[in-house]
């Protein structure tokens, strides 16, 4: 343990961010899952789902507004401010980009989701998933394994969107004749896939706490 990280280890400081990020976590697991209903649903349906997802996005901003609030206030933290203020920064930009994404099968009036679509929603589901876990573990840095993996599982999960995204992306403009859906389904797909991004984002962040704390 470097020398800065055992004198911290000695300092009184606040544990309450990590209950923040575990509640932030878990909004965000609400979000994907109800993403897929959403992605299901009838459009007549879907209307009552995005006002629920626009909930979880106010529950969202005011868990980060909570977080912010807290580190202007704490002296000492158990781990680096700086990685506190991405940490959740990334965390609420998963949530935004989700949000986004749902309000647009709405204003956009999508009637049917495409397979790929889908696919790209469960990926990013089964990525949040895995960001619960390293979250979870972050109270205690002294396992390192298991929150590796949890990374491991994130990086690879944005792979498999990355393709699933191309793939649906390239799908799309050599099957479907209405130019109009095509830019439609286009900036969802996009909206989807940085979802995606911004969860190795959060991963990252958690690679770097790891570093810092070897």
């Amino acid at each position: 343990m470097r020398i800065d990280n055992f004198i911290q280890s000695l300092l009184p400081h606040e544990d309450k961010f990590f209950v923040f990020f575990e509640k932030s976590v878990h909004n965000i697991q609400q979000a994907t899952k109800l993403l897929q209903e959403i992605a299901c649903a009838t459009p007549e349906a879907r209307v009552a789902l995005v006002d629920k997802m626009n909930e979880l996005e106010h529950v969202g901003d005011s868990i980060t507004h909570e977080i912010f609030s807290a580190l202007n206030s704490t002296f000492i933290t158990p781990i680096d401010r700086e990685d506190i203020h991405v940490l959740t920064s990334a965390l609420d930009d998963i949530m935004d980009y989700m949000d986004g994404s749902a309000n647009r099968f709405v204003l956009y009036k999508i009637d049917k989701c495409p397979e790929e679509m889908i696919r790209l929603i469960n990926i990013l589901d089964h990525s949040v998933n895995e960001l619960e876990k390293g979250i979870v573990l972050l109270k205690d840095l002294k396992h390192h394994d298991p929150i590796y993996h949890v990374l491991r599982q994130v990086h690879s999960y944005e792979n498999e969107a990355d393709t699933v995204f191309e793939t649906a992306i390239a799908k799309l403009f050599d099957e479907e004749p209405n130019p109009i859906l095509i830019i439609k389904l286009k900036e969802i797909y996009v909206g989807l896939e940085t979802a995606t991004d911004k969860c190795e984002d959060v991963a990252n962040v958690l690679e770097t706490i790891l570093i810092k704390h070897a």
